[in-house]
């Protein structure tokens, strides 16, 4: 059942009443239509392919207009993503459009470092709006909105299959983002191998559950074309800002040597189909779906693995104030419990620290007492030894005592003979 046919039946307790005259809120939708002219409007897309595939001349095509940019070599060391955001405006609608651009994507040899950087940037801009709506004092009413709304993944025109390296990333990427296959180059292969290739490349994503964007069916107004929109995806693209002369007209075209191949006629390529479906039918509904559908359900699953849910194991409605409260009593809970064990361990290490520095006291005193032991035998040794030298060296001073005084008496008696001798001799 179609959304508009819902919203046509009355809810369950609510009488509907005829009006008997004019109130005024049909002008409702002049309202909102004059408010969001007046805010203007904001649109990301992101551009996933490898170095030279043609992402900004497509998005130069797409916008009519020359954006800023940046030659990229394939020595590349690492995916960068570069976001570039403009203002635009057509008529009095005013655009702010930011283009993210994958360089070096699909030169690693790893794959999954072409994608992760990819994977990473979509997650950051989603952290970055929930963190906004969870704020206090939140201004989203003038918060610049930087979440992906629309991802054109380039695919190589190799008119066999899909590389290892697209379906794992598109894989891993059709959860956050609506993901637009397109056929870059497609003037490099012929018609039959184009459609051979595009039936390829879906029964692929299908066989490997691949979710790309679909068109939407449930407006009644653009139903249809985008029936028949979903059946020619994915797009083959040709991209061109040069203008050259068919007929007696100038058109975007690319000149080759065999013939000119125009961006936007349809028989050559699918450029306006894309045109149509990215920008003119559907960007609001890229913009819908990205918040309804990709924020969404990352913002279910921050607040799950922080804790919070819609009911309690009972599967009854709770309050975001009661899982908070849950939640603080568990923390404090939790936080009471690593206390205690922080304080039972820093006693337990108190403990064995006062039975080291006491191990260590003993030890030291018993080191000290042994010392003091050695010192003390050391000390009686050297006693020993002195009291032994004082009597060696007395009883030498006793022995030179004798010496001197039997050698003081021998030369007083030699002393005497000589004058003995001396007088006999006068006489």
């Amino acid at each position: 059942m179609a959304s508009s046919d819902v919203a046509r039946q009355p809810h369950k307790g609510v009488r509907p009443l005829s009006l008997a005259g004019h109130v005024g809120f049909d002008s409702l939708p002049d309202q909102l239509v004059n408010k969001s002219i007046c805010q203007g409007f904001c649109f990301n897309i992101l551009c996933i392919g490898e170095t030279g595939i043609g992402k900004s001349t497509l998005m130069d095509t797409l916008f009519n207009t020359n954006f800023e940019n940046f030659e990229s070599s394939h020595f590349e060391p690492q995916v960068k993503l570069r976001a570039q955001t403009y203002d635009l405006q057509e008529s009095n609608v005013r655009l702010r459009l930011t283009v993210v651009n994958t360089v070096g994507f699909g030169d690693q040899m790893n794959k999954q470092e072409s994608y992760q950087p990819v994977v990473d940037y979509i997650d950051r801009q989603f952290e970055s709006y929930l963190q906004e709506e969870l704020k206090i004092k939140r201004s989203l009413h003038n918060y610049h909105d930087s979440r992906v709304h629309a991802c054109l993944y380039f695919i190589s025109p190799s008119g066999h299959s899909l590389k290892s390296l697209d379906l794992v990333t598109m894989k891993k990427l059709d959860s956050k983002v609506n993901i637009i296959p397109v056929i870059a180059k497609a003037d490099t292969i012929s018609k039959s191998e184009l459609h051979k290739f595009k039936i390829k490349i879906m029964s692929e994503l299908v066989s490997n559950g691949v979710q790309i964007y679909q068109f939407p069916l449930d407006d009644e107004t653009v139903a249809k074309v985008n029936t028949t929109m979903n059946g020619h995806l994915p797009f083959a693209v040709v991209g061109s800002t040069e203008e050259v002369s068919v007929g007696n007209k100038m058109v975007k075209a690319r000149q080759y040597p065999w013939g000119v191949v125009q961006v936007e006629n349809e028989n050559h390529c699918d450029f306006v189909k894309l045109r149509e479906m990215l920008i003119c039918v559907n960007m609001e509904d890229l913009r819908e779906q990205t918040h309804t559908r990709h924020y969404e359900l990352y913002r279910r699953c921050k607040l799950e693995e922080m804790g919070f849910k819609d009911t309690d194991p009972e599967c009854k409605p709770v309050s975001l104030q009661q899982t908070y409260e849950a939640k603080r009593q568990e923390f404090l809970v939790e936080l009471q419990k690593r206390e205690d064990e922080m304080r039972q361990m820093f006693v337990q290490r108190v403990k064995e620290k006062e039975s080291e520095l006491k191990e260590a006291e003993r030890e030291l005193q018993s080191r000290f007492e042994q010392l003091k032991r050695l010192h003390a035998e050391e000390k009686s040794a050297l006693e020993e030894k002195k009291r032994l030298l004082e009597d060696d060296q007395s009883s030498f001073s006793k022995r030179r005592a004798a010496a001197q005084l039997l050698q003081a008496q021998s030369l007083t008696a030699n002393g005497k003979k000589d004058k003995d001798r001396k007088n006999s001799g006068f006489m």
